[in-house]
């Protein structure tokens, strides 16, 4: 049950709080929206009456790979309007 250390093993640990061991190793592929976020700004502050949704067609007309909910998730965040 315990190691060398005193610690109680990973496998044993999640099994005791109900946690898969999938979720105790899990990394997140997602990178920094930073940049997105900062782009955002820059169209709405230059486009004041574009929403989400336009916004997020200019992004991919200039190369951006992002999804439309990301975009509406960062935009209300941002509090833009």
């Amino acid at each position: 049950m315990f190691d060398r250390l005193g610690q109680v093993s990973i496998r044993r640990a999640c099994q005791a709080v109900s946690v898969d061991r999938s979720t105790y190793h899990y990394r997140s592929k997602r990178d920094d929206p930073a940049a997105l976020k900062q782009r955002i700004r820059e169209i709405a502050e230059t486009r004041v009456r574009y929403g989400y949704r336009r916004i997020h067609v200019l992004l991919q007309r200039k190369g951006w790979q992002v999804n439309a909910k990301r975009v509406c998730r960062l935009y209300r965040e941002m509090g833009l309007h």
